[in-house]
């Protein structure tokens, strides 16, 4: 199982504090480091204020080597599609071609108030359109031209470029060998058209802090919606996000929990929570229901004795 680690920078997190997380990360082995799209803090307002994603990421791409980097998710409200391409593409040549792209509607409308940010009532056709607009982008062969007319967005000869590193295209849930594309995540628990833009679009499927028991619907439903297409269901990965609360015992798990403002046996039942026994009980309940990779949500930027502690006891029983 692929255990990364997932921060949400805009509750209070410089750039060296990630820094310092994503270091951490890659020394102590963890596949990846992600981190959230937002630029207010749902909680904890103050100092030091939000770091722009894909800014932070390109400074990353410089400073790790070998850990995946990307978004859990970026916002379509925040960016022109083509612009986005060009930001994913570039951080992906910065970093070797260690980039994903996370990808979702947007949710949290004080942030757009905060910032000026223009937030439409609906979303969901806009990262439809995004999806194809990026991606066609990305896929279109070099000395060829790009051009999209859609409901949001009108694209003319666009030469395309910048390509990103890797060549992990999909297109139409079809691989396509040697198409230039990031890996592209899709995510949410809707029953209808999430499933159906993952099985076109997406190379994982994630479940965001899902009810534990509903997990099997939720994926179910995606690989529902690539078998209506042609699609392998087992070409995708699929994911979980979860809050991470794990301590050497109980007291250290119930000082890490008061950080949260969380109750112990609340983390207890909808994260990776608890002892170390615990935490492995529940990565391999999760294995057993078809989560092949977990985002771990670390809301304490500064408590690295925490992935420490994941890293020596968890994550060797969980390989």
């Amino acid at each position: 199982m692929d255990l990364r680690i997932f921060t949400e920078p805009q509750q209070g997190a410089t750039y060296d504090d990630l820094l310092a997380v994503a270091q951490a990360t890659e020394r102590l082995g963890f596949d990846g480091f992600f981190r959230s799209d937002h630029y207010l803090s749902m909680s904890r307002p103050g100092p030091p204020g939000p770091t722009d994603a894909w800014t932070s990421l390109a400074g990353l791409a410089r400073e790790t080597s070998r850990i995946r980097l990307g978004t859990l998710v970026s916002s379509v409200t925040f960016r022109w599609p083509g612009i986005l391409a060009v930001q994913v593409a570039q951080v992906d040549q910065m970093s070797g071609g260690r980039v994903e792209l996370g990808l979702g509607a947007g949710w949290f409308a004080a942030e757009h108030a905060a910032y000026g940010i223009p937030f439409p009532e609906k979303r969901f056709g806009i990262l439809a359109e995004q999806l194809e607009v990026i991606t066609g982008l990305w896929q279109t062969p070099f000395g060829e031209l790009f051009s999209h007319s859609g409901a949001h967005y009108t694209l003319t000869d666009s030469p395309a470029l910048p390509k990103p590193v890797q060549q992990v295209a999909v297109r139409d849930g079809v691989r396509v060998p040697g198409a230039a594309s990031v890996p592209v995540i899709v995510g949410g628990n809707g029953p209808r058209r999430t499933p159906a833009l993952a099985a076109r679009f997406a190379h994982e499927f994630n479940a965001a802090f899902p009810e534990i028991d509903e997990i099997p619907a939720i994926f179910g439903r995606v690989r529902a919606a690539c078998e209506d297409i042609g699609r392998d269901p087992d070409d995708l990965t699929y994911s979980v996000a979860l809050v991470l609360c794990v301590g050497a015992d109980d007291a250290e798990v119930a000082r890490r929990a008061a950080f949260l403002r969380r109750e112990p046996d609340e983390l207890r039942r909808n994260g990776v929570a608890g002892t170390v026994a615990e935490a492995v009980d529940r990565l391999g309940a999760l294995a057993e229901v078809g989560v092949q990779r977990v985002y771990l949500q670390t809301l304490d930027q500064h408590d690295l004795d925490h992935l420490e502690l994941v890293a020596a006891e968890v994550a060797p029983q969980v390989g």
